[in-house]
């Protein structure tokens, strides 16, 4: 080997090992933190998620909790509502019905009348009979 092919050489191995160095010094600077640091970081942040998860769940069950309440409410309105309609129906129904009554019973009452007074035969004097049987002279 040329003493140039040498220092070449010398250069490469002496970059190959400072940049070793200075790797693995950034590697021991960068490095995570140790498993047992790691395991109870991860327990925390699971223990977050877990106390997140259990809020949402509760703003969401008193959400529906609340909604459940308002369409009870609004039922309940209604059903109110409904129920005054029908008595309101009801009352004007029975009132239909006694007007209907009053005026079938007055109708058939005339009825009964016309009939009876069509029934009877007509007064009339005899005389009138007689000049009306009468030829006229």
């Amino acid at each position: 080997m040329t003493r140039e092919s040498e220092s070449d050489f010398g250069a490469f191995l002496a970059g190959f090992v400072i940049g070793g160095l200075v790797g693995a010094a950034a590697a021991l600077l960068m490095a995570p933190q140790s498993g047992e640091e790691t395991r109870a970081e991860m327990q925390r942040r699971a223990i977050e998620l877990r106390d997140r998860a259990e809020e949402g769940f509760e703003r969401t069950r008193d959400r529906a909790e609340q909604s459940l309440e308002e369409a009870r409410a609004k039922a309940e309105a209604v059903a109110a509502d409904l129920r005054r309609r029908a008595e309101e129906l009801q009352a004007q129904g029975k009132t239909l019905l006694e007007e209907g009554r009053k005026q079938l019973t007055e109708a058939v009452e005339e009825t009964a009348k016309a009939t009876k007074e069509a029934g009877k035969p007509k007064k009339t004097t005899t005389k009138k009979k007689a000049a009306e049987t009468e030829p006229a002279a």
